[in-house]
């Protein structure tokens, strides 16, 4: 697919992932629809991407409302005639057990980690199926592939995503539509230091952990992850596994997919 002149909307550009892909975009000359919650890390991803050649429209928006979603869909194709590439990125975390979880608390990350991906997708694919070629790029992560413990809301979400862009995939084959799903690893934003934290739990130990998560494991640039990504979208490929350890996990998991787990969750117990 190439990207020049190409019509990108993109979720959660304000920072992290998303606004490193939207400034990978911009390098590739490609038009953008900048979408988040955070108006003003927006502003700075809109003057980056500018600064960079290209024009950008931005949306200040809740993946997890449907209606909102609408009015994005019509507000996007009224600013730029056209969506060629639709990336669902926007996500969010929240630490704690099952035991200490609320059934509301899961359901506002599923709100945004899954609703916004079927959101996304479903309010842009009839004019992605206008276009002579495009593509849906679905992030899910490495616990998409793995769910640790302690992360069941998470990786309930990010499975979600695994399977919906999977079946999704299926469906659209044939037709001027991909779907690429990646699961990152351990990329380096600020989505564990801004990670909710469950009502019942103890503050001061998720802190704790937080903390020694993003030191031993966000080690990757974002930069280097939406590169990848954006050559996926380029060459073809419909499955992006990045980041420190998510190879090494993604063949453990399915060559051991019983006792990879175990493996892994007392290697993470001895991490904490």
């Amino acid at each position: 697919m190439r990207l020049a002149g190409k019509v990108a909307v993109v979720t959660g550009a304000a920072s992290g992932i998303g606004r490193a892909l939207a400034i990978e975009l911009a390098t590739q000359r490609a038009r953008l629809a900048l979408v988040d919650r955070d108006a003003a890390g927006l502003v700075e991803t809109g003057e980056l991407v500018t600064g960079a050649g290209t024009t950008a429209s931005q949306h200040v928006v809740d993946v997890a409302d449907e209606d909102a979603m609408h009015a994005l869909a019509r507000d996007v194709l009224h600013a730029h005639g056209a969506v060629d590439l639709v990336v669902n990125n926007a996500g969010v975390s929240i630490f704690g057990s099952v035991l200490e979880l609320s059934t509301a608390e899961i359901a506002w990350l599923m709100g945004v980690n899954f609703w916004g991906v079927v959101h996304g997708t479903k309010v842009f694919l009839p004019a992605l199926l206008e276009r002579p070629e495009a593509c849906i790029v679905n992030i899910s992560s490495v616990f998409g592939l793995w769910a640790p413990a302690g992360q069941s809301a998470y990786a309930a979400s990010k499975f979600a995503v695994r399977g919906f862009s999977e079946s999704l995939r299926g469906e659209l084959a044939g037709t001027n539509v991909r779907v690429v799903t990646v699961h990152p690893g351990g990329i380096k934003t600020a989505i564990a230091r801004n990670s909710r934290v469950a009502a019942s739990a103890d503050a001061a130990a998720a802190a704790a952990r937080v903390a020694e998560f993003e030191r031993q494991f966000l080690t990757t640039p974002p930069r280097a992850l939406a590169a990848r990504i954006v050559n996926a979208v380029k060459h073809g490929r419909d499955r992006v596994v990045a980041g420190r350890d998510a190879g090494r996990i993604d063949a453990l998991m399915r060559l051991f997919p019983v006792r990879g787990p175990r493996w892994l969750n007392r290697r993470a117990r001895r991490v904490d």
